[in-house]
């Protein structure tokens, strides 16, 4: 017989505690769990006891994970999603798929006029009707955080240079330049900053092509937004300067660079893949054949 080390209220207790950690504090699990601060607060308490460590600390000072949290809560995480996988993985041996999808997405991917996501999700949904598809819009850094942790099943996003971390399922091409206002400006576009956000071909930008760095922009709209002024450059997606275009005069550097590479459906190859995934990437495959050998 198997001895488990962990009972039935444990397991509970470890839902408490990743619910309340990934919530940022018991006040703010409350409505996740519907559940008072001291019922949470005794959930993982109980798990503190039972693990011999003290996860968080709680107090006037506020919640903080210790050390020992931080691995917990990865840990119970990870173990928490297989548990809830078990039921949508039996029925799909039955041939009846069920369960969540997690894919998490770039934003504007939707504005890419090559882009066939929603046809996707809508034959999915023919296809397997119980299977409920959950999408998060993050940028690249946060997908590729999400996808170690298995936090989504696929995400959709670009594929750089020197990457082979992930496994990748090429969909359609996108190209990215330097833009500048179209209007004049008083220093000439030649010495203006080029407006800096954690990407490949940004850090790339500055690197080999001897632009300043200018002020932090937080996703592809705050770019646009600085650019606009006519103070900055900035490094975005020609498909998406098409759309601002109809508001704002934008224009590609001549002597700019000019990047390009495919958007992807990846997935983390050392992750075991599920059934639901499979079908959603063959329903990729279906509606982007002709990227398939690039």
């Amino acid at each position: 017989m198997i001895q488990l080390d962990f009972d039935e209220r444990d397991l509970r207790s470890l839902r408490v505690f990743c619910n309340a950690a990934q919530a940022g504090g018991f006040a703010a699990a409350e409505k996740r769990l519907h559940m008072s601060k001291a019922s949470i607060s005794r959930h993982v308490r109980e798990v503190e006891e039972r693990l011999g460590v003290r996860l968080c600390e709680r107090g006037p000072a506020g919640f903080k994970l210790t050390p020992e949290g931080e691995v917990a809560l990865k840990l119970a995480s990870d173990a928490l999603r297989s548990l809830e996988r078990i039921r949508s993985e039996i029925d799909a041996v039955h041939g009846v798929l069920s369960g969540s999808l997690s894919i998490g997405i770039v934003e504007h991917t939707l504005t890419h006029p090559d882009c066939k996501i929603p046809e996707a999700l809508a034959i999915l949904r023919q296809r397997a009707p119980n299977v409920r598809p959950e999408i998060s819009v993050m940028t690249f850094p946060d997908l590729n955080q999400a996808l170690r942790e298995h936090r989504v099943d696929i995400a959709i996003r670009g594929r750089y240079p020197r990457e082979g971390e992930f496994s990748y399922l090429p969909l359609f091409s996108e190209t990215h330049r330097v833009y500048t206002a179209a209007k004049k400006t008083r220093g000439g576009a030649g010495d203006l900053p080029l407006v800096y956000r954690p990407h490949p071909y940004v850090d790339q930008a500055l690197a080999t092509e001897g632009y300043a760095r200018g002020p932090d922009a937080g996703g592809l709209e705050a770019i646009g937004l600085l650019v606009a002024t006519g103070c900055y450059l900035g490094i975005l997606p020609v498909h998406y300067v098409q759309l601002l275009g109809k508001r704002y005069a934008l224009r590609a550097r001549s002597d700019g660079p000019s990047y390009h590479h495919q958007i992807c459906a990846v997935t983390e190859s050392s992750r075991p893949s599920t059934y639901r995934a499979d079908l959603f990437l063959d329903i990729l495959r279906e509606l982007h054949p002709g990227n398939q050998a690039a």
